[in-house]
């Protein structure tokens, strides 16, 4: 009876243990399990759904060599990076049958502790005041388990951490302390990491390069990359975009700022037009955003529109107009800051946000602003007719733009992009007036003096030599020089009817009923090539034998051609001889009359002395 009660007291013993055994098996899994869930969640800095252990394929091994990181950049080939190790672990993960790694399966840690160095104490005070931190003194497994509970909702292998979140707060602490020793990309390269000790590591932008050009585009810093090492090799690509900015000016032949309607100002920007003097020409600057703004506290974001000395935006006292939106919302003017600032070669229009994620439109409510969100700033500008020389028709007046951005979540640091241009062109025309005789060199003789008005196609204005226009007749007379040229500068391109006035004196006005001609242009060119126009669609045209046949020439930006007046004729006088011989014989009757009477005077006067 003893005995078997002794072999049931041994049996329920080992029943116990093997519960016991059981359930601690259950919580070094469940243990685990949040572990796994910290790898997948951390590994690029976000959470995803909680990992549970699964060995249906494969064999779990314990990593036993070095790891390899390798973070490429396809466009800013330059940009270095940097590692550090926050927790030392084992790292488990399956194995395939010829003994590779399984890419696709997940890395459990386990074994988990502090790295060396000053690590544990700049997380852990940068998460002391995190709601639910555990103790300073707690081990590096229950850190690790909290921090995998506490990272944000963004979460996944191409996310960016939100700023303020527990990841974000760690990689902020370690990149801000400089006694921290980072390692750096193995050899010469850039983003490749060999011989890493196995656990879990933050990589960071440790120096942004540039692209090619002497005003490349200034790489942005990637968002906190966490990731485990250990196991299979770790590929991934910064966690970043760099803000990217156009400039468009609005063409008044077709009134778009895009050359094609499928499509937006960042790949079919209209980049040239044409305009008169003083004419308002609508521009737009577009930029985007970082993709990672969600990482930053503050971002800061500036429009630099550079423009020719020849040109002026639109301005209310010193301060340009300008309307700034933000997808359909117009941006509160309270929110930024609008400056112009002239200058000898260029002229500087400047839209600077102190902190674009604080944006509200008119009515006071705030902008959402994210990775997918384009700003716009429209404004207006106008050739200064002042300012517009020969030299300068049909060359492109080059405006140019360029983006300055926040580029690290952690710092004040700033990045800026290439310029980019957007062209504006204005064209003239040259009148030579000749007579239908010859000077004394054999040529046609050339008329000073001639006036005329000259008229665009359809309107009621007239033209200065300027190009700009006026409803006075008399403040728009364009008067040949002694050259017999009138020059007219600052025209768009249209139809024009140049009339003569008044002639040269002995010479008939040949073109009072005018001179009708076509500045066309044809197509603009994107690059800024200079505009010649179109000679067979000047179609010069007046009465007869007024153009001078073929005189219609054009050169760089510019019409020329010859007006031609005939000179007056001298009509026959008859009784010429007649009338002559009758003012001679009249003045010597008329001469001898006054002698006859200065003698009879002077006779009167002696018989009087008598």
């Amino acid at each position: 009876m003893l005995r078997h009660r002794q072999m049931m007291t041994d049996r329920m013993r080992t029943n116990r243990k093997t519960e016991e055994k059981k359930m601690s098996m259950s919580k070094n899994i469940a243990r685990l399990a949040v572990t796994a869930g910290l790898t997948a969640a951390l590994s690029f800095g976000g959470v995803m759904a909680p990992v549970t252990m699964a060995f249906a394929e494969g064999t779990p091994t314990v990593a036993t060599e070095k790891g390899k990181v390798a973070i490429t950049d396809e466009t800013y080939t330059g940009t270095t990076f940097k590692g550090i190790q926050i927790f030392t672990a084992k790292v488990t993960q399956d194995q395939k049958g010829d003994g590779s790694w399984d890419g696709s399966a997940a890395k459990t840690l386990s074994d988990i502790q502090w790295a060396p160095g000053n690590v544990k104490t700049l997380v852990t005070t940068a998460l002391k005041d995190v709601t639910g931190a555990p103790d300073v003194d707690a081990d590096a497994q229950t850190w690790a388990e909290f921090i995998s509970t506490t990272q944000g909702s963004n979460f996944g292998e191409t996310t960016a951490v939100d700023t303020g979140t527990t990841l974000d707060l760690i990689a902020k602490a370690l990149e801000g302390d400089k006694t921290l020793t980072w390692t750096k990309p193995s050899d010469s390269t850039k983003g490749s990491f060999k011989d890493l000790d196995n656990g879990y590591w933050l990589f960071v932008t440790d120096t942004p390069s540039t692209t090619s050009g002497a005003n490349g585009n200034t790489d942005a810093y990637t968002s906190p990359i966490f990731t485990i090492v250990g196991g299979s090799d770790v590929n991934v690509a910064p966690k970043k975009d760099v803000p990217k900015v156009t400039k468009a000016v609005k063409d008044d032949k077709n009134g778009k700022f895009v050359t094609d309607d499928s499509k937006n100002v960042f790949t079919a920007a209209n980049k040239a037009a044409d305009s008169a003097a003083e004419q308002p020409v609508e521009y737009q600057l577009a930029g985007t955003v970082t993709s990672n703004i969600n990482t930053y506290v503050k971002y800061s974001y500036t429009f630099t529109d550079e423009l020719p000395s020849t040109m002026v935006p639109e301005l209310q006292g010193s301060n340009p107009v300008v309307e700034v939106k933000i997808a359909n919302s117009v941006v509160d003017p309270a929110c930024y800051s609008a400056t112009y600032v002239p200058g000898e070669s260029t002229n500087t229009l400047t839209v600077s946000f102190e902190n674009l994620k604080e944006v509200k439109d008119k009515a006071g409510n705030p902008i959402t602003v994210d990775g997918i969100s384009t700003v716009y700033v429209n404004y207006k500008a106008k050739l200064d007719a002042s300012k517009i020389t020969q030299d300068m028709l049909g060359k492109a007046q080059v405006n140019n733009v360029k983006l300055t951005y926040s580029n690290n979540p952690h710092t004040n640091g700033t990045g800026t992009t290439v310029d980019h241009p957007a062209y504006d062109y204005t064209y003239g025309i040259d009148v030579t007036k000749v007579g239908s005789d010859e000077d004394e060199t054999g040529n046609p003789k050339t008329l000073e003096g001639v006036q005329f008005t000259l008229q665009e196609k359809g309107s009621n204005e007239f033209i200065k030599a300027d190009g700009t226009t006026t409803t006075d007749t008399n403040a728009a007379i364009l008067t040949t020089n002694d050259k017999g040229m009138i020059n007219v500068v600052g025209l768009d391109e249209g139809t024009y009817t140049l009339t003569e006035v008044t002639p040269a004196p002995g010479y008939n006005n040949s073109a009072s009923k005018g001179v009708t001609f076509t500045i066309a242009r044809g197509t603009l060119q994107q690059d800024g090539t200079a505009v010649t126009p179109d000679k067979d669609s000047a179609n010069v045209t007046a009465a007869d034998g007024v153009v001078k046949a073929g005189s219609a020439t054009v050169s760089t930006g510019k019409l020329s051609f010859t007006i031609v007046d005939k000179k007056g004729s001298n009509l026959p006088l008859t009784g010429l001889n007649g009338v002559t011989f009758t003012w001679i014989a009249g003045g010597a009757v008329l001469c001898i009359g006054v002698a006859h009477l200065i003698r009879s005077r002077k006779q009167a006067e002696e018989s009087e002395q008598e």
